[in-house]
């Protein structure tokens, strides 16, 4: 989810019929699935047919009694291990009963922190944060799972709120929890709205209710989506095209990103990892239609660290060359996200809202219209700080809340976050990961194997 520069800041139910069918391909340790033939069955068939005249009652009995362990292994089958369906509907911990994920691309620090990776001190440290790795490694699984699923998945043609519910319930299904009683989306979940951005439009459009629009073949659509399990959140983004001729601008955001996560760790400045991104995002240019351009850093988008139930977590990292001195530290969770753009590299707010978060630091004022108390109540209880958006308030029940959402917003309570965009008919391009500044390592918890 972008930040501004001047602001650092579904539900099929799992078809057990159709699972329990499946072997399991996907498990942590790679099991192979249970391919054995069943010899004593096709045996005892024989067995039977192969009886004398004579002993046809008893060849009946003996074939009758030996069908019962057939039985017992088809029980067995369906109560063997899982793998993940299409649309995704497993939760991750189903698959990883023993609730160790994955871990993500670990990169050891260098330098004056090269010591860090066997200091005993730094690895007891380490030891003590396996309940907040847990978390992230699960949440980073179930954000693995589901874009992998989606990029193959979306296609022109579909409509943006199709896109965006189908990634949506597929991340709650993930998770284990669907968001539809008092709290149950604060333990897991949606980390912020699922972002389609089109085009010119760089980041935080979602579709309102009602929103009827397509994606196209030549479209350029920024997916950004966030899980998170207890509050810590994974926020990870890729650029979805269908049209090649966009291939450069994808490759530079996707190249300036890497850059980027390659050169954070503890200690350092954040001057320093903005003009290593703009460096490598600006020796790109892409053709389009006969016209060359240049690929732009969106120098007002930046990426951020990231809090507890708080996306943007008041740090920035910025994707361009500037003075900020600010130090990366032992501890903090980032998302180093970088945005291309063929137009000014320049975003503005414009067209309709739809993101909004209650604000950390809310005053605590006296509300004169019954329905925001009411909205307050909901958002306070099934988001806390977490960003939502209108469809979000429509899945939880909630009608005609728009005077009272104004009315928190206005109030300072709750904060708005318009579209994002560029100039009208320029092209934007992103790419995001999450990583840990562990005492010993960096973990990048949203690599996979697509990005």
């Amino acid at each position: 989810m972008a930040a501004k520069v001047a602001e650092a800041v579904s539900n099929l139910k799992l078809d057990d019929s159709t699972t329990s069918k499946q072997t399991n391909g996907a498990a942590k340790n790679g099991d192979k699935a249970n391919g054995d033939v069943d010899h004593e069955d096709s045996d005892d068939d024989n067995e039977a047919d192969d009886g004398a005249p004579d002993a046809a009652g008893e060849g009946a009995a003996k074939k009758k009694k030996k069908r019962k362990p057939r039985k017992k292994k088809k029980a067995s089958a369906a109560n063997g291990p899982k793998v993940q369906t299409s649309p995704p509907r497993v939760p991750v911990h189903e698959l990883f009963p023993d609730d160790t994920y994955p871990e993500g691309e670990i990169s050891e620090y260098r330098d004056e922190n090269s010591y860090r990776t066997t200091n005993e001190e730094k690895r007891h440290l380490d030891r003590m944060n396996s309940d907040y790795l847990t978390d992230y490694r699960r949440g980073a699984e179930v954000h693995r799972e589901v874009r992998q699923w989606a990029q193959k998945w979306i296609k022109p043609g579909m409509s943006l709120t199709e896109i965006a519910e189908g990634i949506e319930d597929s991340v709650r299904a993930l998770t284990g929890h669907q968001g539809l009683e008092d709290g149950d989306a604060l333990k897991g979940g949606m980390g912020f709205p699922t972002g389609l951005s089109i085009n010119h439009c760089a980041a935080h459009y979602t579709p309102n209710a009602g929103n009827k629009m397509v994606l196209n073949y030549e479209d350029v659509m920024k997916v950004d989506f966030g899980v998170h399990i207890n509050g810590r959140i994974v926020d990870s983004a890729f650029t979805l095209t269908f049209d090649p001729t966009y291939d450069n601008l994808v490759n530079a955001c996707k190249d300036a990103t890497n850059t980027g996560v390659k050169q954070a760790g503890i200690d350092v400045r954040m001057s320093d990892i903005g003009a290593a991104i703009q460096e490598v995002m600006e020796s790109y240019e892409c053709e389009i239609k006969g016209e060359t351009y240049p690929v732009k850093c969106i120098r007002n988008l930046n990426g951020h660290s990231i809090g507890r139930y708080n996306i943007h977590g008041g740090k920035t990292v910025p994707i361009v060359k500037g003075g900020d001195q600010t130090k990366m530290e032992e501890g903090e969770t980032y998302a180093i996200e970088t945005f291309g753009s063929t137009g000014k590299g320049y975003v503005r707010d414009d067209m309709e809202t739809s993101h909004y978060a209650k604000r950390e630091d809310a005053p605590k004022v006296a509300l004169r219209v019954s329905s925001a108390k009411t909205l307050l109540n909901s958002i306070t209880k099934n988001f806390g700080t977490l960003p939502w958006c209108r469809r979000y308030l429509d899945r939880l029940g909630h009608d005609k809340y728009l005077l009272g959402l104004n009315n928190l917003v206005s109030a300072g309570i709750v904060e708005a976050y318009p579209p994002l965009c560029d100039v009208k008919g320029s092209y934007t391009a992103q790419s995001e990961h999450t990583f840990l500044l562990r005492p010993t390592v960096k973990e990048v918890v949203s690599r996979g194997e697509d990005y």
